[in-house]
Order: C-alpha cells, then structure tokens, then sequence
C-alpha cells in the first residue's frame, strides 16, 4: 500500500480489500486459492491483523472469498458472467440458456432532455426524453443497473412497455422496432456509490465497470443512450471487434 494510498485518510482495512479485489477480478487469485494469513496481509500491508481481519470480512461479506475452519481463507468460485459487446449488444445472448436474467424498472419519467443526452439522440437540449432506470439480475444475483434514456416523441410509452416485458429487446419489438444495432460502447471503472452498492449487493470499496454506449436504428438513426453499472467481481466484458474478412 503506497504512502499516496495512506495519505488519503480511506480507511486501510478498504485499501487492502481494494488490492485484494483487484488480485481476485483480474485473475491473479482464482476460484479455490487460499488467501495469505491475516499475519502475513499484516506485514505486506504495514497494519495490525485487526485491521486485515476487517479487509477479509468485508471481502467474505460480498461471497467474494469465505473462511474455513482450520484452513484458511479462499477465493469463492461465484460465477462471473461473459457479456459480449458487439453489433448487436444482448445480455440474454451472451448468457445463453444456462442462465436465467430479468430486469425491473426501479424508475422512469418523461423530462427535459440534458444536453449530452439530446446531442446523443439527436433532439434539440431540453427535447422531452423518457428516462428509465433498471435493475439487472442473473440467476437472482444483481448484476447491472442502467439508465436509459430514449426521444419520447419517437417512443412515449417505452417505459411501459419495458415494465410489461422486462426485456428492452422485447419491449422495442412491442413499440414497432424489431432490430437495433450498437453505435458506440465506451468502457471506464470507478468506486461504486453508496447507492449502487445498495441495489448491486456490493461491499464498501467495491469496483463497477461503467459502459456509455449509443444504440441506433440499422439505418442510423439514434435509438437509445444508456449508462450501465456492473459489479466488477461478477462480469467480464468482451468487445468483439469485426470481422476483417467480412469487412
């Protein structure tokens, strides 16, 4: 841990679990390792076992690792989910039929379009846009939550729709558009906000992998601008890129 790190007044019980976190979601520590001691988490870190007891828990908290009696601590083998991102961006694609997904509308409402969000669908700032909030889930685990904002002059009831069917896919189909295609992705990692961490079931510290992305109808029209949060520890995202032969 960096004296920059200690600097920073965050607690080091977090930092630790951060490094931890990092070492199991980037593939250094895998499903089935143990952990190293809190004695040796102690003296790699420069803090008393108290306070690597307190990383450890927090990580145990999220089923991210879990102690044995006698053994130690290891890393959890809790699924972690591909998502491909491609032309044509769909979550229950890229789980296939082993998983079962659903989403629920925690919120929507018709207002002014902010100026991003209008230059992204194409609507003059202050354009009414739906905006809709959603909780992702796999398998019963909360995977991703998103903010979706669509022009309510081209789909006034989508939010409705996507209450009905719980699929954007199907809920576009219901509103006339039966295909739609990826634009743009762009992908940034960030803490996960006291309230994110609430609806993702994630501990103090916890990372989310944030996408912005542009949807647009197959002639290019834009479609939908979405902003998606995803627990780190649970998916991996997988830009897939053309193929220069059918280029």
């Amino acid at each position: 841990m960096s004296d920059s790190a200690r600097a920073t007044g965050y607690s080091a019980w977090r930092l630790i679990a951060e490094e931890l976190r990092a070492d199991i979601t980037e593939g250094r520590l895998h499903a089935g390792d143990r952990l190293p001691t809190e004695n040796a988490l102690a003296e790699r870190f420069g803090v008393n076992r108290h306070t690597a007891r307190q990383a450890i828990a927090s990580l145990a908290a999220e089923g991210i690792v879990e102690s044995r009696r006698g053994s130690g601590t290891f890393v959890t083998g809790g699924s972690v989910h591909i998502h491909r991102i491609g032309m044509r961006t769909r979550l229950s694609t890229s789980l296939g039929d082993r998983h079962s997904a659903a989403g629920r509308v925690l919120e929507s409402a018709t207002e002014p379009a902010p100026a991003d969000v209008a230059a992204r669908l194409g609507i003059a700032p202050g354009a009414p846009a739906v905006r809709v909030e959603a909780l992702r889930t796999v398998d019963g685990e909360p995977l991703a939550l998103g903010t979706r904002w669509f022009d309510a002059a081209r789909l006034p009831d989508i939010a409705a729709a996507l209450r009905r069917t719980s699929s954007v896919t199907a809920a576009l189909r219901a509103s006339g558009i039966d295909d739609y295609v990826r634009a743009s992705t762009v992908v940034a990692a960030r803490h996960a906000t006291t309230s994110e961490a609430a609806l993702l079931s994630l501990g103090p510290g916890a990372i989310v992998l944030v996408t912005e992305a542009l949807d647009t109808l197959v002639d290019g029209t834009p479609l939908q601008h979405q902003i998606t949060r995803f627990a780190a520890q649970r998916v991996r995202l997988d830009i897939e890129h053309p193929d220069p032969a059918g280029a």
